[in-house]
């Protein structure tokens, strides 16, 4: 067989079709706003119904879903089966879900750079990101070297953080293992109120003494809601004057 066999012989004994011209795509509503000015400038009900990916149907199911949940972040919280339940497909379900998951990802791997931490903003503005809409309590620890960079995070607790269920031993175990020189809190309340309760006022005394005795200084304790934090230091709930330790300066509430 010749090399060029393939390349010269015809293909058919048929003359070449006219080609069938595409039909064109009307654009979804919403998606020429995005287009042209950025997925910023659209509206909730625009993002949603892109993310569904229903052509025919996604702006009346996104209007649907916003309102039955009541809310662009009561949707975000909702589990895929409850999606199914207020009328999307299985796959537009598992979109939406996917997309969701994925913005938190993004959030918890944010900055990817050097996380230097210099002001309760610094560490807080992530965290509100990564855990403002989270339907459940989470606590965790930022372990900090001698430079206030973040070496590394970890979820110490998910579930409902009752006080006698924190462990002082738990929250500090990594940071004694990597020899970190300090850590910040952080845990946040589903309510999306970031206002202290006398419990966690409770237990930042505790984790303070604590770090004292370790010589493992607690920065601060950050209570995370939707949009909004509190920096205990900030309010005196570490027992020490706010901002004379690592020139962090106090700021008690912050929206992203």
């Amino acid at each position: 067989m010749s090399a060029d066999y393939l390349s010269s012989a015809p293909m058919t004994s048929e003359p070449f079709p006219d080609p069938i011209p595409l039909a064109r795509a009307r654009p979804r509503p919403g998606a020429d706003r995005m287009l042209r000015h950025g997925a910023e400038a659209a509206s909730d009900e625009a993002l949603l119904a892109a993310v569904v990916g229903d052509r025919a149907s996604g702006v009346r199911q996104a209007r649907r879903l916003l309102d039955r949940f009541g809310s662009l972040a009561a949707v975000v919280r909702a589990h895929p089966i409850e999606l199914r339940v207020a009328g999307l497909s299985e796959l537009s379900s598992v979109r939406v879900a996917a997309g969701i998951e994925l913005a938190r990802r993004v959030a918890r791997s944010w900055p990817d750079d050097t996380w230097v931490v210099r002001t309760p903003a610094d560490a807080a503005e992530p965290l509100v990101d990564a855990m403002g809409s989270l339907e459940r309590e989470e606590l965790r620890v930022l372990l900090l070297d001698t430079k206030n960079v973040v070496t590394a995070e970890r979820t110490v607790y998910r579930g409902n953080l009752a006080g006698s269920s924190v462990r002082v031993g738990e929250v500090y175990r990594d940071a004694v293992r990597s020899c970190s020189a300090a850590i910040i809190v952080a845990h946040n309340h589903p309510s999306g109120d970031p206002a202290p309760s006398g419990e966690d006022l409770r237990i930042t005394s505790e984790l303070a003494d604590a770090g004292r005795l370790l010589d493992i200084e607690l920065l601060d304790h950050l209570v995370i809601g939707r949009g909004r934090w509190t920096s205990l230091r900030a309010v005196g709930g570490l027992a020490q004057p706010p901002g004379t330790i690592r020139e962090m300066r106090p700021v008690a509430r912050s929206a992203t």
